[in-house]
Parts: structure tokens; sequence; C-alpha cells
């Protein structure tokens, strides 16, 4: 008798049309947050606003965000995938073109919120699209391809933003976003399956009216740390409690409704994303806390531009291609459990020369670093990302999408609150050299800790993956058949 599964990771052509689709339409989502990152001091001179008013064009956008992605599986029922895919790409579309247009600070805040809504949309449906199409199949070899551009949008993202800064009006910003977005319609308008009959489905306005707003709360606390005071700011700790006790409240009405919830989190008791969403939430904290510090580093402890310092952080993007690719296929044989601990431990590898340097330390051995560091951050990210959706039944893919975006998010925020706070805090008594110097050894410290507890909390993930490749649970929802 012939073994089937020598083809059980055979992709089928049609399942890539859909990843390639969805990838050029996310493209300008992934980017856009980075881009825009770099031009706030520009915008705030171009537009005569003060900086803590500009600051809204990232936090507005930030806010949208975490106001949408919970509803993206409701609307997807009720659209239906393919056709909320494109409303989604035109409203981000729309939004970026009036950005592009925007005569003031308010009125470039609210098309970014318009910007922020779209892409809070996307950015789950995008997985959900793609882990719906694999059938359960070559998991990490997909997610290898579907979340390049979620890591190396924070790198690559200040380089463009420096450029068009540099030797063009900031309005370019947005105008880059346009190409992607309306090749990423056309795209979906031709190899995006058609919807089938899609059915009512009522939108658990309780759940929406905790989860929203708390989302917002924790976002708007942690994005206010930044500031003196820290997290004891009012601005910054009054949301953030009121946050997490709105959480705290959809977690309880989410596990009564179960199924019938916003997002349903019974699905948590599905090991591989449980512990998939947890070590996500510390990978984007390892990554967007650590992304923070080291433009920082190379601007104020060694005087280089915005632009230099983007330029200097591209070998840690090299080393993310360069290992992503055989990051997924391992992934699918191996399972997520090793790759994860040997891909933070490189991380921390790649992190530590940074905790030892100082103003005279070679530029060549950061760069080695850095590539190392990306090395990690491939190997690490796309295991984690696959795992979240293995043994999982169709229905149940957009759930998990919501859950393991949101834990990414946050892990992003919190890890940029938290070494943001450290670095301010350390730095605050004297603005010398040396003190600034070490006010960045102790942050970079601290990542190195986040790091090392992500690889011992990995070996509590599955280990390899079961031989059956298709999805192995009940449409009933009842337990995973192989959960670990």
């Amino acid at each position: 008798m012939s073994d089937p599964q020598p083809h059980a990771d055979v992709v089928d052509p049609a399942v890539w049309r859909t990843v390639w689709t969805v990838l050029v339409g996310g493209l300008a989502v992934l980017f856009d947050t980075t881009i825009v990152a770099v031009a706030l001091h520009t915008l705030a001179s171009d537009l005569h606003a003060t900086v803590a008013t500009i600051q809204w064009v990232s936090t507005g956008y930030l806010l949208a965000l975490g106001v949408t992605i919970p509803i993206a599986g409701w609307a997807q029922r009720v659209l239906g995938s393919k056709r909320l895919w494109m409303i989604a790409l035109a409203l981000f579309l729309v939004g970026s073109v009036l950005s592009s247009l925007a005569w003031s600070a308010g009125s470039l805040i609210a098309f970014r919120v318009v910007q922020g809504v779209g892409g809070g949309v996307l950015m789950p449906l995008m997985s959900t699209l793609v882990m719906q199409a694999a059938g359960g199949r070559a998991l990490g070899r997909i997610m290898s391809v579907v979340s390049l551009p979620a890591v190396l949008g924070p790198i690559l993202g200040p380089v463009v933003g420096g450029l068009i800064l540099q030797h063009l009006h900031w309005s370019w910003m947005f105008w880059v976003n346009v190409p992607f977005c309306i090749a990423g319609m056309a795209l979906a308008a031709v190899f995006l399956p058609a919807d089938g009959p899609v059915r009512r489905a009522s939108l658990d306005i309780v759940g929406l009216a905790l989860m929203a707003p708390g989302i917002i709360g924790v976002l708007w606390g942690l994005s206010n740390t930044s500031g003196p005071g820290g997290f004891g700011r009012g601005d910054a700790l009054g949301p953030l409690v009121a946050g997490l006790v709105l959480l705290a409240a959809f977690v309880a009405w989410a596990l009564r409704r179960r199924a019938r919830a916003l997002v349903d989190l019974v699905l948590l008791r599905h090991w591989p994303l449980a512990s998939s969403s947890l070590l996500l939430f510390l990978s984007g904290l390892t990554l967007y806390g650590a992304m923070l510090l080291m433009p920082l580093y190379f601007q104020e402890l060694r005087g280089t531009t915005a632009l230099e310092a983007g330029l200097l952080l591209i070998p840690q993007g090299l080393g993310t291609l360069a290992s992503r690719s055989v990051s997924g296929r391992l992934s699918d044989s191996m399972g997520a459990r090793w790759l994860a601990v040997v891909g933070f431990l490189i991380v921390l590898a790649g992190t530590v020369p940074f905790a030892l340097a100082d103003a005279r330390t070679d530029e060549w051995v950061l760069m080695a670093a850095l590539f190392v560091r990306g090395l990690g951050l491939g190997t690490v990210t796309v295991p984690l990302m696959a795992l979240g959706f293995r043994g999982l039944a169709p229905q149940e893919v957009p759930d998990a999408s919501i859950i393991t975006r949101i834990a990414q998010q946050v892990g992003g925020s919190f890890g940029t609150a938290v070494l943001a706070v450290i670095l301010a805090g350390t730095a605050s008594a004297t603005a010398t050299a040396p003190a600034l110097a070490g006010a960045f050894h102790e942050s970079f410290w601290w990542a190195i800790g986040f790091t090392a507890l992500g690889a011992v909390i990995s070996l509590a993930l599955p280990g390899r993956p079961a031989p059956s490749s298709p999805p192995a649970r009940a449409a009933s929802g009842g337990a995973p058949a192989a959960a670990r």
C-alpha cells in the first residue's frame, strides 16, 4: 500500500495564489505604521502642531486598529471573506489618499483613524484567508511567507520613511500605499475564491462594548507611559487599569457565551493556540521593544541620523530573510518547541553585544550582532504563528487569527512601553555620555531577560505535530484531537 504522507505537505497552487494575493494587499498596512513613526517631528513642524498633538497620528491609528480587530470574525461571517477583504482594502486606500491630502493635524489624525479601521480588519483577515485555504497542511512553509512583512516592516519602514522625508514631501509616505492597495484589490478580484452563502449572525454587542474599549484602554495607557512618570502617570495608569478591568469582564462574558461571543475564548483550551499566543506576546515584546532601543542607541549614543540608523538595522532584516524559509519547513516536520527555544536563544545572543557596547564599539560588530538577531527572529516567529492554527477547524480560524493578532499587538505595545520607561528612568538624572550608555545597557539587559523568559516558556510548547495533516477538530467545537 502506498503511503499518502509524502504528499501531505505539497501545497496546492491555489493556496499560493491566495498567499501572494493577500500579501500584496497586506504590505500597505504592515509598512504604513513604521514609515509614519519616523515622521512625527516633520509632521509637527509642517502642520504647526505640538508633539503631544501630532503623536495622535500614530495613537489614533493604533486605537482604531484596537477597536476593529475584534469584529473581523463577525464581519467575515456576515459579508464573506473575499468581499470583506476588498472592502477593507478600499477603506485603507481611501484613508491613505485622504491622509496624503491632509491640511492640518486634526484632519490627518481623522484620516489615520480611517486607515486604522481598514487595517484592523485586514490584519487578522490576512491570516484567516490563508489558513482556511491551506486546510491545515504545510502551515509553517505558508506562514514563513505570509508573516514576512510583519517582521520586516519595523526594519525597512524607517529606511523608506527616512528616504521619503529626505528627498520628497511627507505626503508621499501615504501615496506609497496606493499601488499596493490597487494591486491587492485587482488580485483579490481574480484569485480569491468567490464567497459562498453568507448567514445572518448577530453581533455580540455586550462583548464589543467590553472588548473594544478594553483594548483601547490598554493600548492608550501603554502609549502614554513614554512621558515623565512612566506607568505612574494618570493618563497611563488610568486607561491601563480601566482597560484591564474591561478585558477581564469580557473574558468572564465570553467564557459563558462560548461560540456566541464576539471572540470565542474557549478556543484557548486548545494548547497550541494558548501557548503560541503567550509566546507571540513575548516575541512582540522582544521585537518591537528592542526595535525602540536600537534606533535610539545609534542616534543618541553614536550621533547618526534617523536614516543612517535605519540603514544600520538592515542586517537584522537580512538575517530574518535568511532563516524564515528554513524555519517554516522545519516547523512542519519537527514542531515549534525546539525551534522556538533555539530562536529565542539566538535573539538573546544577538542582543548581548548591545548591552556591552559603548560609543566606540565597532559598527561592524553591531551589524553582525543584528544579523544574528535577525536569524533568531526568523527562527522563532514562523513556528509560533503557524502553531496557533494547528488542529483547528476552518470555522475556528477567524477567532484564532484575532487572538494571535491581539497578542502580538499588545505584546509590542507593552514591550515598547516597558523599555521606554526603563530607558527614561535610568537616563533622567544626567545627560552625560557614560550615564546615557549605562541607561541603554540596563534597558538592553531587560530585553535580554524577556528573551530568556521566552526561551524557558517555549519548553512547554507542543512538540512534533501529529502525522495526519488535515485539521482534526470536530465542527461542534469539541476538544482538539492532538492538542499536545
